[in-house]
């Protein structure tokens, strides 16, 4: 007479777990497509470029700093020639864009 049907609510219980992660899967993929990829795709091409310095190219710095590469070292360095005689030593991760490149000698 008192007994309430309560107890049948929980059936329900896998098809709602279901349906609520639908959206943060969808939220998440669209994360992907919009910020992560193509923040990872940039990096990709900015690591390629520094890895492409060749002594002549006139790059820009994080500092705004404009100069040609006058030499390039292993240990992650490069020297920058500022002005005539002037020659300053930057992270190479610091170059962000290349301005003009050197074109490769020709074999003969």
């Amino acid at each position: 007479m008192f007994i309430t049907p309560a107890y049948a609510q929980a059936a329900g219980g896998a098809a709602s777990l279901a349906s609520s992660l639908i959206p943060f899967v969808l939220i998440f993929g669209i994360m992907w497509f919009l910020l992560i990829r193509p923040q990872q795709k940039k990096a990709k091409e900015h690591r390629a470029m520094i890895e492409n310095l060749r002594r002549g190219d006139q790059v820009i710095t994080a500092g705004g700093i404009i100069g040609k590469v006058a030499k390039v070292k292993d240990d992650g360095e490069v020297d920058l020639e500022i002005a005539e005689g002037v020659k300053i030593r930057v992270v190479r991760s610091t170059i962000t864009t290349v301005l003009s490149k050197t074109v490769p000698a020709t074999p003969e």
